[in-house]
């Protein structure tokens, strides 16, 4: 597959990006460049690869889920800014 200069300048638009003239001819041997190493990458066998996240296999640290009482409201509001009357102040957005 391959991208002319006025399919280039086509998705330009779509992208709402103001390409010139002159620089449709590089944006489109660059669009050509990138469907080429995507049809590369279409070519490698990849059954029976698992999907993951790294290259190195771990899992997630997790916590244990434990219920409380959440009893702790002014260590909470410590962290704001502002606190009053026991709950986080901010600034008026609507007149």
């Amino acid at each position: 597959m391959s991208i002319t200069e006025d399919q280039a300048r086509k998705v330009a638009h779509l992208a709402r990006i103001a390409v010139d003239d002159a620089a449709l001819p590089a944006l489109s041997r660059e669009l050509n460049g990138i469907l080429h190493f995507m049809e590369q990458l279409n070519e490698v066998d990849v059954s029976g690869v698992e999907p993951m996240t790294g290259v190195i296999p771990m899992r997630l640290r997790r916590r244990e889920d434990v219920v409380t009482t959440g009893e702790m409201a002014d260590k909470i509001l410590s962290n704001a800014p502002d606190a009053r009357e026991g709950f986080f102040a901010v600034p008026k957005v609507v007149e």
